[in-house]
C-alpha cells in the first residue's frame, strides 16, 4: 500500500532551504524526491525541460489553469509558475515522499487541495542572521538587499501556518530536524497501519 507523504517547505530567501532540500535528498534518495513545476519563463542556456521546470507556453499554462490542473500556481513578475497535481500524484503513487519547495501563498494553495500535505517552514536564527547571510552572497546593492528583506518579512510573517519549524542556526542540526519530520510521517498510525496490514488484521479486537 502506498504511504508516501506531500510535504511542502517554506522560507525567506536567505534561510538555507535549498541547501537543506538537496543534502535531505542526497540523503534519501531511495525514497525522497522533488516535484518539477511548470513555467512560462524561457528556457535558459544549460537548462533541461523537464529538470529544472516544465517549460509551457502561456497558452498551455492558461488552458491547463483553466481545467483546474494546478494544485498551485502564481504570476511572478511577467512569467506564471505552477505546480501540477498530475505530476505530483505520479511521484506520490511511486512510493516516494514529495517535497515543493514553494512560498507561504503557493503553500496554502496546495494544503486547500491536498489538506492531508505536511507542511513545513525554516526560519533563520535571527533578522540580523538574514541579513549578514544576504550580504554575504555580495550580489546585492543596498537596494535589493532593502527589498529581499522587505519579501523576507512578509515571507516570515506566515510562519505560523505550518505544521512544523525548522530553525537554520547549525546546518547539520537543521537538516537532522528536516530529516526527521520526513521520517516521522512514516511512523503514524494510519501509514504503519497501511505498511504492516498483515500483522495488524492478525491483533484481535480491543479487549476490555
Amino acid at each position: 500500500m502506498n504511504t508516501a507523504c506531500l510535504f511542502t517547505i517554506s522560507a525567506p530567501s536567505g534561510a538555507g532551504k535549498t541547501s537543506l532540500v538537496k543534502a535531505l535528498l542526497e540523503k534519501r534518495a531511495e525514497s525522497v524526491t522533488v516535484c518539477v513545476s511548470h513555467s512560462t519563463r524561457a528556457i535558459r542556456p544549460g537548462e533541461v525541460d523537464g529538470k529544472a521546470y516544465h517549460f509551457v507556453s502561456q497558452e498551455v499554462f492558461d488552458e491547463m489553469t483553466a481545467n483546474d490542473e494546478f494544485l498551485e500556481h502564481a504570476q511572478v513578475f511577467d512569467n506564471c509558475y505552477g505546480t501540477a497535481r498530475a505530476s505530483v500524484d505520479a511521484l506520490l503513487a511511486s512510493g516516494k515522499h514529495v517535497i515543493l519547495e514553494i512560498d507561504w501563498q503557493g503553500a496554502r494553495q496546495v494544503k486547500a487541495k491536498m489538506p492531508e500535505t505536511v507542511s513545513i517552514f525554516i526560519l533563520p536564527p535571527s533578522r540580523e542572521e538574514l541579513e549578514r547571510r544576504l550580504r554575504d552572497r555580495g550580489t546585492d546593492d543596498e537596494t535589493t538587499i532593502a527589498r529581499r528583506m522587505r519579501d523576507a518579512d512578509r515571507e516570515m510573517s506566515h510562519y505560523h501556518d505550518a505544521e512544523y519549524l525548522v530553525i537554520n542556526d547549525a546546518f547539520e542540526q537543521a537538516l537532522f530536524d528536516l530529516d526527521a519530520i520526513i521520517h516521522t510521517q512514516g511512523l503514524t498510525l494510519a501509514r504503519q497501519k497501511l505498511k504492516n496490514r498483515a500483522l495488524v488484521d492478525s491483533i484481535p479486537a480491543e479487549m476490555e
